[in-house]
């Protein structure tokens, strides 16, 4: 049996494990179900491709996207590595010869949908296979608490518990709360001492939250604009949005694409191709893009958009910087999302149970906008875990002085009070700044003795509501219309027990976070790497992160190997790629 730590050096280039891969590994080659909970860019495709590696037989993965199969299998094979796919695109004459393919063990990885698993014959096929492991990828999508939930994966337990071979399960995924991890964990029959669990911080993924930005197609236009070299996702929560934000980019200059639902098929994969070979710079997509998408140099996401929840925002966020690489997400929080999201709730057929969860989930996102505490340390709190504060998000860079905003609080406390906890934030925001709607006549709130009592704007008294909501002096309670409520610690800035203090909102200019090609040690010889990885990626027909990542181009360029035993101690660099592709980069780096 193949050493671990030689397959992770030979193939893939890298002297060490990252967090958690080590013990995951082990314990999908001892035979025991486990579960894998790591962040995206955190390798968790190792923890099956090096057992798939070392064990003898075939490492089946139930993949839930057909492109993150292509991705995934394109990637494999520039490392030397033998995977196929049978999904809906697989010519029906192609099907055997890869089964028999895997049969003569010239298959070390076979990916599969989960839907395809479920059928009767395709597991009468598998039966003739040694299948050693069972990689279940995005196993949050088993549960009905997660945000992707995919029926057909309730049903693969049973697909994998009518196979000859027995073998062991690896689930993986890196969005989780405690409640998903525990239904994950049931339906794949993992026991909990079987959960390996990673941080959920990305130290390199800097986040950064805009309120009130009024004009959103002007600030991703200036965003792109600073940063012409960085390839990035912007999300949004339409069809007519992308297409309009498409369209202004595209006016601009901006080499970019749209990518949503109602577009073909066929326009869809040659979207992705595009992004992925670096045609276009940016996409513009509904969350109907990503999942699949395994660009490992994305440097930026921005949400025109608020998100639905915390987990979608996180995965969706973390698809920038996987290569390791500093990087940016951008969240413009725009409250009336807010209402349209609760709307869509409102109008589904689902039952009670999961209209509460989901209103549960938006409230944490408001939450997450309106905190002044660090971000990171926000997101990784939600899923049950603990940071440090991380140094560089927008709430820890932009720290502006203490404000004491007791009075105000006060005054918003005190109208809830007047008008007996019946009203929601508009009606409360309207009644404390004294407006003049029939709305307020029709409750009596203008005869209330603090109606009109904060001489601001209903912009501030609403953003400061979310403030005492996100830091739990208030509670916003009840659907689909939430009322406000005081809590214990609120009632205690009523009495003068407690002060609430707010931190000023300085404004920043956008940023310009992320390594820029002038930014890099040695930026002449890193150019001309990367012109020789495109001309090599070119004649291979695979992305050209695929070929190096920029991580490994700039420690080439940094510390300029001069031959093959100094190029294969770069990380990234195995000794395939060695083999195939390393004298040509050599050649660049002794020209330079």
């Amino acid at each position: 049996m193949r050493n671990p730590k030689t397959v992770l050096k030979d193939f893939f280039g890298y002297d060490s494990f990252r967090p958690g891969q080590e013990k995951i590994i082990n314990l999908a080659l001892s035979g025991k179900n486990a579960l894998a909970i790591m962040p995206t860019g955190g390798g968790k495709s190792l923890c099956y491709q090096i057992p798939a590696l070392v064990m003898d037989g075939v490492t089946l993965v139930i993949s839930p996207l057909i492109s993150l199969m292509k991705d995934q299998i394109d990637t494999l094979r520039q490392n030397g590595i033998a995977a196929a796919a049978l999904n809906s695109t697989t010519p029906q004459e192609e099907v055997n010869p890869i089964l028999r393919r895997a049969y003569e063990g010239k298959l070390k990885l076979l990916y599969v949908t989960p839907e395809r698993l479920a059928l009767d014959y395709f597991r009468y096929q598998l039966n003739f296979l040694n299948i050693s492991l069972v990689a279940v990828d995005e196993a949050h999508c088993i549960s009905q608490w997660g945000h992707d939930f995919r029926p057909a994966y309730r049903q693969i337990l049973a697909g994998i518990n009518g196979l000859k071979s027995q073998p062991n399960i690896l689930a993986l995924t890196a969005t989780a709360t405690p409640a998903v991890q525990k239904d994950i964990g049931e339906q794949l029959e993992i026991p909990t001492s079987n959960y390996v669990i990673t941080s959920f911080a990305r130290p390199n993924l800097a986040f950064t939250v805009e309120n009130g930005v009024r004009d959103s197609k002007r600030y991703i236009l200036r965003y792109i604009q600073q940063h012409p070299d960085q390839a990035g996702i912007v999300y949004t929560n339409t069809r007519k949005r992308v297409e309009e934000i498409n369209e202004y980019l595209s006016i601009k200059g901006i080499k970019v694409a749209g990518y949503h639902g109602g577009m073909s098929s066929e326009k869809r994969s040659q979207v992705q191709d595009d992004f992925l070979y670096d045609r276009v710079q940016v996409i513009v997509a509904t969350n109907a893009f990503g999942m699949g998408i395994d660009k490992s140099n994305v440097r930026f996401v921005i949400h025109a958009n608020s998100a639905k929840n915390i987990e979608a925002y996180y995965q969706e966020a973390g698809r920038a910087g996987r290569d390791g690489d500093d990087c940016e997400a951008i969240f413009l929080y725009h409250p009336g999302d807010m209402h349209q999201y609760r709307w869509f709730i409102d109008e589904s057929d689902a039952d009670d149970d999961y209209k509460k969860r989901q209103y549960r989930k938006l409230a944490a996102i408001s939450a997450y906008a309106n905190t002044d505490q660090c971000l990171q340390q926000f997101i990784v709190r939600y899923f049950g875990q603990d940071c440090d504060p991380c140094g560089h998000c927008s709430n820890c860079k932009l720290r502006g002085k203490l404000l004491d905003v007791t009075a105000d609080a006060q005054k918003i406390i005190q109208m809830i009070y007047e008008l007996d906890g019946r009203f929601g934030k508009s009606v409360i925001a309207q009644a404390v700044t004294g407006s003049t709607t029939m709305r307020m006549r029709e409750i009596g709130a203008n005869e209330m003795k603090h109606f009109g009592s904060l001489k601001t704007s209903q912009q501030y008294a609403s953003d400061l509501i979310n403030y005492l909501v996100a830091n739990e002096f208030l509670e916003s309670d009840g659907n689909p219309y939430p009322i406000l409520h005081v809590t214990n610690k609120g009632w205690d800035v009523l009495d003068g027990k407690k002060k609430v203090q707010r931190r000023e909102l300085r404004k920043r200019a956008v940023s310009q976070k992320g390594a820029r090609v002038d930014e890099v040690q040695n930026a002449d010889l890193f150019a001309a790497l990367r012109s020789k990885r495109w001309e090599l990626a070119r004649k291979e027909g695979v992305p050209a992160f695929m070929i190096f990542s920029d991580a490994t181009l700039k420690m080439m360029a940094q510390l300029k190997p001069k031959n093959e035993a100094a190029m294969l101690a770069i990380n990234g660099i195995g000794k395939t790629k060695m083999r195939r592709f390393g004298k040509e980069m050599l050649a660049v780096i002794n020209e330079n």
